[in-house]
């Protein structure tokens, strides 16, 4: 009898396929989703003038072997359409980008400064999720691949558990 669990061909299971199939396929589609939301708000970005309350580089621990990953922390407020909103947004994501080293986390805010000025975007259909940079970031299209492995070692073993 298996014990369900996974190994390099994958789960052992046809349970543990589906779960992993399953899986695969909310990451894949979650990805796809916030990579979409992100083009959309950003070719309907307006432009508003912001400033910078906070300004920093976190340190994230993954806790296995890759060891520390770093995250640009920023915080800013700005005013749309007469109300005051405050975001933490450097991309127009969902999902955060992480970066190996703290000087390529810090390059992504350069430029920017406590109490000073910038420009902001804001998508007039979620004013509240303003964001510093009128571009994609990767992150969606690297959780949307992460999760198609995924759908592929599922999709592969529940096939191979359902032929058994």
């Amino acid at each position: 009898m298996s014990d369900g669990g996974l190994s390099i061909d994958g789960p052992k299971t046809l349970r543990g396929a589906v779960i992993v199939l399953v899986i695969g396929l909310a990451v894949t589609g979650y990805g796809a989703y916030d990579y979409t939301q992100q083009s959309s708000a950003v070719d309907d970005a307006v432009a508003v003038d912001a400033t910078i309350t906070d300004l920093d580089v976190e340190s994230t621990s993954t806790g296995g072997e890759a060891g520390v990953d770093y995250r640009p922390a920023v915080r800013f407020t700005y005013e749309y359409e007469g109300t005051e909103y405050a975001s933490t947004n450097v991309f127009p994501s969902a999902i955060t980008s992480n970066y190996d080293t703290e000087s390529a986390a810090r390059e992504v805010v350069e430029g920017y400064a406590v109490d000073e000025s910038a420009t902001a975007y804001v998508d007039p259909s979620d004013p509240d999720g303003g964001f510093l940079k009128a571009q994609t970031s990767n992150a969606p299209v690297v959780a949307a691949v992460f999760g198609s492995f995924f759908v592929l070692v599922g999709g592969a073993s529940a096939v191979k558990q359902f032929r058994r």
